[in-house]
């Protein structure tokens, strides 16, 4: 397979809520241009893309596939991508290596609320946009209702390029506004009629160009002048001149309508993606690390960024590439610009699904895959010099931690090696050893991709795992000054064990632990006070009231005696130990509590149910402010505690659309009933142990 010119590759991401069917306009786009024998389907699990067995089960996509299209002498790569927000990340950094996004709506839902969230990260990328309206043959599916609601959503530089001819289960074609004709396709998978535009739909279709000529006469200054002067109409040979660029300079959003089911509009969208979508070269500047900006260029040398890597069980680690400048080869040496190693291509594929196809090279503008690259993860630049290194795209930042536990503790390793290798593959996942709890902490984007990863350990490596509780890190302290001796006296026959020891214990706030030696006198040896500071530091590390260690406290020990034969280290340890606890008794113990910063985005519609969940949780409101979408921001200070789970609580209680941030920062009393509930469980599970 002859690698494409740069100028004719065109790629497509596919974004979108789920079940908008992004999955099946790639298929059907698949089939219609002959790449696939037949139209794949997710529902019963027959689809060429979705073929992970946890997409076969879920019946929704999960990682990005890959699409590779012939068209004439085009070559359109479709990623399609997840639409469900656990997935967000991925779905972000395949939108970093496409020139255009082409968000699938469903006619009778519209835009909800991830189409909205990916809408403003292709804005902030200054990706270039259209719209496909799927399902019009649906019940109730309404095209001036759908356009109605993207304009209100999207703002007013949508316009239609296609319209249904019928909708509902009257939709037969749609009329190509471009072209002035009326387009059906038919279900044989070769055949398209290009006919005159039915006589009632004549009106419609005139009112779907004026708007069209609007747009895209702004891309032109001097047509532009014409046109708002009333000289001239735009012609068709201007109009086609002009829409690449009107396109790709974000002037015009051209909006599609069809249906993927009946193959309806395929054909007519993959002919405009070849002739007005913008290729490689009109994609724009990367920003690399060091702050100076690229270009795609097909004879600079040869580089290229990861913008997904996964680990597949047969061939294994697969590092899918947009290559920026130059040409990729087999053999070719490559030097990865993160950890300064050289590696060697060994093989190039072009994958569709899972099957995978050697190709001879890759041009700059393409996308392509290369096996088992070393030390190489999401976010990497490669190339000849080791110099060039694309500034990754920032991706969202997992605030959903677990507790992932292996059956059998023989296990263990082969569990900690899976999530090293499941972390490397996806940067939403973020793997933590907390030794103070022993617990190996996942932090994810939300349940169903804690699931995910559950199901995929279990099936790859014959793991058997489970969910374990997440310990909350809380403080103990002391809010008064106390004194106590502590005394050890032990006698067995021959040398025994003595320590005594007085000591004062005083809160430090914030100046952490202090030890202070007032002895005077000789009291205790100079050699033995050491002892008594490991003790008091070992029974804080214990804790008093429920097992957390203790913060903030200053430790004077003032007096005491010793044995000439009988003290030694150990016993004035165990000695300091009493005597700390004996202390503490009195010192007025308190439990704190760990609480998080957390600045809520939420639309305005659901600010007040949040506010209102909010302090149902004990947190405060620091403030509020809005940002340029005309969301609210609600900053909170809140117990850690209290929103641990808070990624799917804010998902049930705003439909999805709330998202906020949340940094840890400092420690506060706990109230008495939950200081009283972890007592207790301490005291009991202390008399099991």
């Amino acid at each position: 397979m002859a690698a494409p010119a740069t100028e004719h590759v065109r790629n497509i991401v596919l974004v979108g809520q789920d079940g908008s069917g992004k999955t099946s306009l790639a298929e059907a786009m698949l089939h219609v241009s002959g790449r696939t024998p037949r139209m794949g389907t997710t529902h019963d699990g027959k689809s060429f893309l979705d073929y992970d067995d946890e997409e076969i089960r879920r019946k929704f996509t999960i990682g990005t596939s890959i699409a590779p299209i012939p068209y004439k002498d085009f070559k359109i790569n479709v990623l399609d991508t997840s639409g469900h927000p656990d997935f967000i990340g991925d779905t972000m950094a395949c939108m970093q290596a496409a020139e255009m996004a082409l968000f699938v709506v469903d006619a009778v839902a519209g835009p909800q609320v991830m189409t909205t969230k990916l809408w403003r990260e292709a804005e902030d990328m200054r990706l270039s946009r259209a719209v496909f309206i799927n399902h019009i043959d649906r019940e109730h599916a309404d095209f001036d209702t759908a356009m109605a609601l993207l304009h209100a959503r999207f703002g007013s530089r949508l316009g239609s390029v296609t319209i249904p001819i019928g909708q509902d289960a009257d939709f037969k074609g749609v009329i190509d506004v471009i072209r002035m004709t009326a387009r059906y396709f038919d279900q044989d998978g070769t055949t398209e009629r290009i006919e005159d535009i039915p006589e009632k739909y004549l009106d419609e279709a005139r009112v779907a160009r004026e708007k069209l000529c609007d747009l895209v006469a702004e891309a032109d200054d001097d047509l532009m002048m014409k046109y708002l002067d009333g000289e001239e109409q735009l012609t068709q040979e201007e109009l086609e001149n002009l829409l690449d660029k009107a396109i790709a300079q974000e002037l015009f959003i051209p909006v599609f309508v069809g249906s993927t089911i009946i193959e309806q509009g395929i054909q007519g969208l993959m002919e405009d993606i070849a002739t007005y979508f913008p290729h490689p070269r009109h994609h724009g500047r990367f920003r690399l690390a060091n702050g100076e900006e690229t270009f795609v260029d097909e004879n600079g040398e040869p580089a290229a960024f990861v913008f997904k890597t996964i680990a597949d069980p047969y061939v294994g680690r697969l590092s899918f590439l947009k290559v920026f400048s130059g040409v990729l080869e087999p053999g070719m040496e490559i030097i990865n610009s993160r950890t300064g190693k050289k590696d060697r291509i060994g093989h190039l594929y072009v994958m569709m699904g899972k099957e995978a196809t050697d190709v001879k090279s890759a041009k700059a503008g393409d996308i392509i895959v290369v096996p088992k690259l070393s030390d190489t993860r999401t976010g990497d630049t490669l190339s000849k010099s080791g110099d060039i290194a694309i500034d990754p795209l920032p991706l969202p930042v997992p605030q959903y931690p677990v507790v992932i536990e292996a059956c059998n503790k023989n296990d263990e390793d082969k569990l900690g090696t899976f999530l090293a290798r499941t972390a490397e593959n996806d940067p939403t996942v973020i793997i933590t050893r907390n030794e103070e709890t022993r617990q190996t902490v996942v932090t994810t984007m939300g349940d169903t991709q804690v699931e995910t990863i559950l199901k995929r350990c279990k099936d790859q490596t014959g793991v058997d795992v489970r969910l374990g509780k997440l310990r909350i890190p809380y403080r103990e302290t002391i809010r008064k000054t106390a004194e106590a001796q502590g005394r050890h006296k032990k006698q067995t026959g021959g040398s025994g064990q003595f320590g005594d020891c007085w000591l004062r214990l005083e809160p430090n706030p914030g100046a952490g632990y202090e030890f202070l030696d007032e002895i005077k006198g000789g009291a205790i040896p100079n050699g033995l006070i050491p002892a008594v500071d490991k003790g008091v530091q070992d029974a804080m590390a214990e804790g008093f009231l429920a097992g957390y260690p203790m913060v903030d406290i200053k430790c004077v020990v003032y007096d005491g005696s010793y044995h000439s034969v009988d003290s030694n280290e150990m016993a004035f340890k165990t000695a300091a130990r009493i005597g700390f606890r004996a202390a503490c008794e009195k010192a007025d113990p308190v439990l704190l509590e760990p609480m998080a910063e957390i600045d809520v985005t939420v639309s305005e519609e659901y600010a007040g149910t949040v506010m209102g969940d909010v302090s149902m949780r004990r947190g405060r409101i620091l403030g509020t402010d809005s940002n340029d979408a005309g969301d609210t921001i609600i900053m909170v200070r809140i117990p850690y505690a209290e929103v641990v789970t808070y990624t799917k609580d804010l998902r049930s209680i705003t439909r999805g659309n709330g998202s906020y941030t949340l940094k840890l920062e400092g420690y506060e009393p706990a109230p008495a009933d939950v200081t009283k509930k972890l007592v207790e469980a301490y005291q009991v599970s202390r008399s099991s142990n």
